[in-house]
């Protein structure tokens, strides 16, 4: 694979909006370790760790509003668009419009902050939920290539907000003199995400539940919908090897190799030797098959994701290991971590915009 070495930051500035959450702070800390000045804009802050482990400036504020996204892009160079209201597909199904606007008004604030802020990059956070559904019917799927987002048949809202945004995203590149990038992530995981309150995605509340299960797995649906799964970690290196790349096009990010839900189940189980039932559930399951097509990323940047679902996971699950057991220690009730729950949004929904 082509050697990369992020190029050291030398006190350049760089934006981060969403740069509290999972994937944000992850980018957000390698850069500040790399030598930038990181300004993270966000409306919630980070559960794992302080404000200056991540970032240099802190706006604890909201990128709906234009004027927050301006404040937070004045004067840098690299604008990172991390921010996106989202969670698992039990959250996304239950919240289609709430995300909708709150996606639609957040990625054009970014955008449009990043000009009038002078970026001469911009990196958008885009999703492999934009693939046409109709692509996704069969478990063996055989990867999804970038073109197979057209003609656009999306599962849900949130994906068609992606698809929109990355079509925009690209009009501002043809338009002004700002590089932008695109990487289409697929199912990244791993420590310091949510993994509980239902905002998480399967790999950390399969964790969760291996963890604190006795009787049975409790699984959503037949367990038989396959997907590839993508550590946090190949996740940072993709997007710094994408930004600085001369790849003008969306990209997909994530790995090739594709598992189903019964299977992952027992990946999750197999760190400390469970080997309880599985019991399906009515919920929702998305598509039927999704993995990556690498072929464009291995073009364009001699690079792929290498880490594998075992490595990964179980770094993930002996991290929620660690904070369940906080949690007890707190005295809290962790006895329904066992279960998922579909959620819809309350105090953080459209609803509240403007509001202080």
């Amino acid at each position: 694979m082509t050697e990369f070495t992020l190029p050291p930051g030398n006190g350049t500035k760089v934006c981060v909006g969403g740069g509290a959450g999972f994937i944000g702070s992850h980018i957000a800390k390698r850069l500040k370790e790399n030598g930038y000045h990181v300004t993270v804009v966000d409306w919630k802050t980070n559960e794992f760790m302080q404000n200056d482990e991540f970032c240099d400036v802190f706006i604890h504020d909201d990128l709906r509003k234009l004027e927050v996204a301006v404040k937070g892009c004045e004067g840098c160079k690299y604008v990172y668009n991390l921010a996106a209201d989202m969670g698992g597909m039990g959250f996304i199904c239950s919240n289609e419009s709430v995300l909708s606007f709150n996606n639609t008004a957040i990625s054009m604030n970014m955008l449009e902050a990043a000009r009038r802020g002078g970026a001469s990059n911009f990196f958008y956070a885009s999703s492999a939920c934009v693939y046409n559904e109709a692509k996704q019917e069969d478990p063996e799927n055989p990867g999804l290539i970038e073109s197979d987002a057209w003609p656009a048949r999306p599962q849900d809202m949130y994906g068609l907000e992606k698809l929109y945004s990355e079509e925009m995203a690209l009009a501002y590149g043809r338009d002004f003199p700002m590089e932008v990038r695109i990487a289409r992530f697929h199912n990244i995981y791993g420590p310091r995400g949510t993994w509980q309150g239902g905002r998480e995605k399967a790999p950390a509340a399969f964790c969760r539940k291996a963890l604190t299960s006795t009787e049975h797995f409790e699984m959503w649906g037949d367990g038989k919908q396959t997907r590839s799964f993508t550590f946090i970690d190949d996740c940072v290196e993709g997007v710094l090897r994408l930004m600085y790349s001369d790849c003008k096009v969306p990209i997909n990010l994530g790995t090739v190799r594709m598992v189903d839900m019964i299977e992952f189940a027992k990946i999750a189980m197999s760190f400390e030797e469970k080997n309880l039932p599985i019991k399906h559930i009515d919920g929702p399951m998305g598509v039927r098959g999704r993995t990556s097509n690498n072929e464009l990323i291995k073009k364009e940047l001699g690079w792929e994701p290498t880490i594998p679902i075992e490595e990964g996971l179980k770094k993930t699950y002996f991290w929620i290991k660690g904070e369940i057991e906080a949690q007890e220690k707190a005295g809290k009730d962790v006895s329904k971590l066992s279960h998922s729950e579909i959620v819809q949004q309350v105090d953080d929904t459209l609803m509240q915009l403007g509001k202080e």
